[in-house]
């Protein structure tokens, strides 16, 4: 018999196998993007403790990398792909050194700082296109063998990406690095005392979760041959931690729902309301934390346990009564 963990991966399997038949392949890339993006950033918050309101930084440079090597110097897909991955943990090496001088709201003062510099250097940078963005980007052709060019190529791509990447995050998060993470976020003075150097674990949390966040970033702008200046601004920053806060921290599958969710609010109340979009949004996103506080993942996580243990007891007292 199939257990939980590998049933919903077959149904993660069949569900995207699936899913083009009857929804838009780019919609379901632009989702699986930012489920990239929003897991990466749950690798911060919902597993180290530390909330970032700078994250677009990474998102942003890796489109930007990936233009630049593409349409500049001629790069394949899979070498651009790497280079945004790159500069993104660069920059998040670079950042979380900076960074982890300080704790709490400091810290993510200093992340936001670090963000902004960067959207303000890219905004007066020619190069980047400025608030026009950075036009045609080519999909090229993956390996030299599968053009891109095709939407569900590219949609095969994203979607192998994407379960790549929670995989590797279920892989960080249970193993020895994952529970010292965990131990920090719980309680980082007795993670100091049992020997752990914790600025390294955190700056190494803050790389990884950089470059997943890049990898989001690169496909993202390959898919639609186009970086925005936005996708740098701190108002991205905070979308990603609404998302991971709708879903559920500290879930594999929470920031993936939380991403569906919010970008499918926007995609489709974006014509129909205008400049209100924002503020539905807010009021939403309200009352999903008044209604549920750990999130839609974490909040069906704990009825199942419920009832289970429902179930248990049930099962118990029948044997008793035997």
């Amino acid at each position: 018999m199939l257990n939980t963990r590998t049933l919903m991966i077959v149904l993660a399997v069949a569900a995207l196998a699936v899913a083009p038949a009857f929804i838009y392949p780019m919609l379901i890339v632009k989702l699986l993007c930012f489920a990239i993006f929003a897991s990466a950033f749950n690798l911060m918050l919902g597993y180290t403790g530390l909330l970032s309101f700078g994250h677009a930084m990474f998102f942003g440079s890796a489109g930007y990398a990936l233009g630049v090597t593409m349409k500049h110097l001629g790069w394949p897909p899979e070498l651009g792909i790497l280079a945004g991955v790159a500069v993104a943990a660069l920059i998040g090496f670079l950042a979380g050194s900076v960074a982890i001088r300080r704790q709490g709201i400091y810290f993510a003062m200093i992340t936001l700082a670090i963000s902004q510099l960067i959207y303000f250097v890219a905004m007066q940078m020619e190069w980047t296109g400025r608030d026009d963005g950075f036009h045609g980007i080519p999909r090229g052709t993956l390996f030299g063998i599968i053009d891109l060019q095709d939407d569900m190529a590219l949609y095969g791509l994203v979607a192998a990406c994407f379960l790549l990447a929670l995989f590797a995050i279920h892989r960080i998060v249970t193993s020895p690095f994952g529970q010292v993470l965990t131990a920090i976020r719980e309680n980082e003075p007795r993670a100091i005392s049992l020997g752990y150097d914790v600025d390294r674990y955190k700056v190494l949390a803050f790389t990884l979760s950089g470059a997943l966040s890049g990898l989001a970033g690169a496909l993202k702008a390959l898919a639609l041959s186009y970086e925005s200046l936005n996708d740098l601004h701190w108002a991205l920053s905070g979308e990603v931690v609404m998302m991971c806060i709708l879903g559920g921290l500290g879930t594999l599958g929470g920031p993936v729902a939380g991403a569906f969710f919010v970008i499918l609010l926007q995609n489709f109340l974006a014509d129909k309301v205008g400049e209100w979009l924002s503020v539905i949004i807010g009021v939403v996103f309200l009352t999903c934390i008044l209604a549920f506080r750990k999130g839609f993942v974490g909040e069906i996580g704990d009825w199942i346990e419920k009832m289970r243990a429902r179930k248990g007891g049930f099962t118990a007292k029948q044997e008793g009564n035997r």
